[in-house]
């Protein structure tokens, strides 16, 4: 399957389990909103995480994004950018968590509050460049 194809489900669905590799080597798993966003599946994560750190340990993940029924599935396994204060312009990164956000299926009725709840909390823009994509969608 090509990301292309799965974009309309990854659109309309956005529970998703994200898998990165852990200081041990072993699978850390956890739950996140996701979307697609120009080619690429993107969420936003907190500051001061254990997703967060393993991304930037090691890029490698997988996003696996499912009905609330589980029947259909996309799966995304790729590398990770994450962007946040460090690498990223303050209003390049204002921007893109809206614009990540957005793709998750969210929306905010007061975005200056949300940019500053963003900017508190530290969080961060993870784009994900698929690398294999698979499911039954």
């Amino acid at each position: 399957m090509e990301f292309g194809e799965a974009v309309p489900f990854m659109e309309s669905e956005h529970s998703a389990v994200v898998t990165t590799i852990g200081r041990s080597g072993g699978a850390q798993a956890t739950i996140v909103r996701a979307g697609p966003l120009e080619g690429r599946m993107v969420f936003v994560v907190r500051g001061d995480t254990a997703k967060r750190r393993n991304l930037e340990r090691n890029a490698n993940c997988t996003v696996l994004v499912v009905q609330p029924d589980w029947r259909k599935f996309a799966t995304v396994e790729g590398q990770a950018e994450v962007r946040g204060p460090e690498n990223t312009e303050p209003e390049e990164l204002r921007l893109l968590l809206r614009a990540v956000f957005a793709a998750a299926g969210g929306s905010h009725s007061d975005w200056d509050e949300y940019d500053r709840v963003m900017r508190d909390e530290g969080r961060v823009a993870v784009l994900v460049t698929p690398g294999r994509v698979y499911g039954r969608v």
